[in-house]
């Protein structure tokens, strides 16, 4: 589908498509449907229609009925909005992107929590002093006469 007139007939009737189920069509199967793609072959005579459903299964079930059962209407009013001489045969697929996304939620959850399982470990298992960074050296001397600077009340006035 690079051909951008056969893009533009796509996104067309991807518009054309969502405002017929949002405004037309009456069915109580619908559900909350959401049109996501639609791909054109080369020649446009086949459109798929990628579409998801915000719900449970049986509400996915009951939208795919609905929407095989309204395929005609969409595909007449298709026809009357792009005015071609050959109108494409639609096909309604149901979308994987939000099982993917869901998949992919679910491993990124879990490497998250593996690597907070690794960092806890980290901590337990630490090798080596607390404080890993060396200090400089204080000789004795300088010690005792850091002891002796601090103590000044303990030494004796010589000149009585």
């Amino acid at each position: 589908m690079s051909n951008p007139r056969v893009r533009k007939i796509a996104d067309r009737i991807q518009v054309v498509v969502a405002e017929m189920l949002e405004r037309r069509i009456k069915d109580p199967r619908l559900g909350f449907v959401t049109v996501t793609d639609v791909r054109l072959t080369g020649d446009s005579q086949q459109a798929s229609i990628f579409y998801t459903v915000l719900g449970t299964e049986d509400e996915l079930a009951s939208t795919a009925a609905a929407l095989e059962s309204a395929k005609g209407v969409i595909r007449s009013e298709v026809a009357k909005q792009l005015g071609m001489r050959i109108v494409p045969s639609l096909t309604f697929i149901p979308d994987a992107l939000p099982e993917s996304a869901r998949a992919l939620d679910e491993v990124l959850a879990r490497a998250r929590q593996q690597d907070e399982e690794v960092a806890a470990r980290r901590v337990e298992a630490y090798a080596g002093e607390p404080d890993p960074y060396k200090k400089p050296r204080v000789a004795e001397d300088e010690l005792d006469e850091d002891l002796d600077a601090a103590e000044p009340d303990d030494v004796e006035d010589d000149r009585s």
